[in-house]
């Protein structure tokens, strides 16, 4: 019999056992097995946006992930982008919440953007630290975080609509906030 292919076979099993038993003993959080925005909040960050979009009186909010070394976060911000798009919606919350930036909330790129003066912007950092894929924030609010910028839109504790994978187009995102304040009633 030929056992040349045993070394290899067996290494394999090793690696998939070892990924399973790595699966296995991450926290309900890190699998997604919490949903629906009703995730035990974690850090500072998280208990005032969960506090805050779940509130009775909440208007819709905007939670807009970013950080100050994203270039397409950056890019957003150019030629009025977010500082425009805040003044024209006074009756949105805005919180940019600067993430995997090493607990540092990014103020100073915001301001040259021409954002955090508004009465309706709250800014925030995520205070993991960390940019290694194994251990920065990867949940917030009980749903995945995978890549920024991110934008979520939520309603009475709801959460609306979802960009998670890169620059907003700002008619796209109002027409989500038009339609968050629509009263939907087939009447």
């Amino acid at each position: 019999m030929n056992f040349h292919f045993l070394p290899r076979a067996v290494a394999a099993a090793a690696g998939i056992i070892f990924f399973a038993g790595a699966w296995a003993a991450r926290s309900p959080a890190q699998t997604g097995a919490v949903a629906n925005n009703q995730a035990a909040a974690t850090n500072a960050a998280e208990v005032e946006i969960a506090a805050a979009i779940r509130a009775a009186n909440a208007p819709v909010s905007v939670v807009h992930f970013w950080a100050p070394w994203c270039p397409n976060c950056l890019a957003e911000m150019k030629n009025g982008g977010w500082s425009d798009f805040v003044a024209k919606n006074p009756g949105t919350h805005f919180y940019f919440v600067a993430l995997w930036n090493g607990g540092e909330e990014g103020r100073a790129a915001l301001t040259k953007a021409g954002i955090g003066e508004q009465g309706n912007v709250t800014i925030l950092a995520d205070p993991n630290p960390s940019r290694d894929r194994a251990t920065k924030t990867s949940q917030f609010l009980g749903q995945p975080l995978t890549w920024i910028p991110t934008t979520w839109v939520f309603k009475g504790g709801k959460q609306y609509y979802a960009l998670n994978y890169g620059e907003v187009r700002f008619p796209m995102l109002q027409q989500m906030l038009d339609d968050a304040t629509a009263d939907w009633s087939h009447k």
